[in-house]
């Protein structure tokens, strides 16, 4: 399958119509069984030439990556890095957590005039961050969104090889904790760390030993079945316990990432 280059047709149509904040956003994190939904927003200076290699991080190895991270950081007017924790994502459900750490992300730029996301439209978006679009398969097609994709990815994996060390044994160095077989093996051996998501009911019927739970866990549908409370407005956009500064993705290993710990699951 040829791989798709995204261009910078949709921000030189915003960037033609006098504005010059147009950010990207894009997100990691949504279908693993733990940790934090991480979002990154990227501002790209108009006129600004494609850096080589950049596309949907999906598509990029970790070593790709990671060179890119730092040259995406050099040269954007501003990065943005936002997250939901995982108590967050049990409280929310996951689609409003991702939404959560996007307008983090985009809180965090400095400013901004229009905004592009990933995807589908998002019901009430626009009240709290102003005029956006949406791409489907933006990361894929817009440069601007990949260059999002790209950082938010560098961050999250980073976040699991720091998680894997307190918690050896899950494989969240390689695995970034989606639902491989041997990270489902090692919930049943040792059962549930205080980062990951209750909320998602095949996880529970796993712990539970229902055999065909623990099938499904490797089918990343099954991870989008959470439960909703209603006050999901009174998250604040700028809760500390969540936010990750991304003002230096060089060294971004020495900045802490402090998320609210949960109680593990006795037994």
């Amino acid at each position: 399958m040829a791989v798709i280059v995204p261009t910078l047709r949709h921000e030189r149509r915003l960037w033609n119509n006098g504005l010059t904040r147009v950010a990207g956003v894009d997100e990691v994190g949504v279908a693993p069984t733990c940790g934090a939904v991480v979002a990154a927003a990227v501002i790209m200076r108009p006129g600004c030439h494609r850096i080589p290699g950049v596309r949907d991080s999906k598509t990029l190895s970790m070593a790709q990556r990671e060179r890119l991270a730092p040259m995406i950081r050099t040269r954007a007017v501003a990065v943005g890095v936002g997250a939901a924790s995982v108590r967050e994502i049990d409280q929310l459900n996951i689609y409003h957590a991702t939404h959560l750490a996007m307008r983090r992300a985009i809180a965090r730029l400095g400013g901004h005039e229009h905004v592009m996301v990933d995807g589908n439209r998002i019901a009430g978006f626009e009240r709290h961050v102003g005029p956006y679009s949406n791409i489907v398969d933006g990361d894929a097609k817009v440069y601007s969104i990949a260059c999002a994709s790209v950082v938010a990815k560098v961050v999250r994996d980073r976040m699991m090889t720091r998680l894997a060390a307190r918690y050896p044994g899950y494989g969240w160095e390689h695995n970034q904790g989606y639902a491989t077989l041997d990270h489902r093996k090692a919930i049943r051996a040792m059962g549930l760390t205080p980062f990951h998501r209750r909320s998602f009911l095949a996880l529970q019927r796993t712990l539970a030993g229902d055999q065909l739970a623990f099938d499904l866990l490797g089918d990343p549908s099954a991870s989008a079945d959470t439960h909703e409370l209603l006050d999901r407005e009174a998250v604040p956009v700028m809760a500390d316990d969540a936010m990750l500064d991304a003002a230096d993705l060089a060294t971004l290993d020495a900045i802490p990432f402090d998320e609210p710990v949960l109680e593990p699951v006795p037994g």
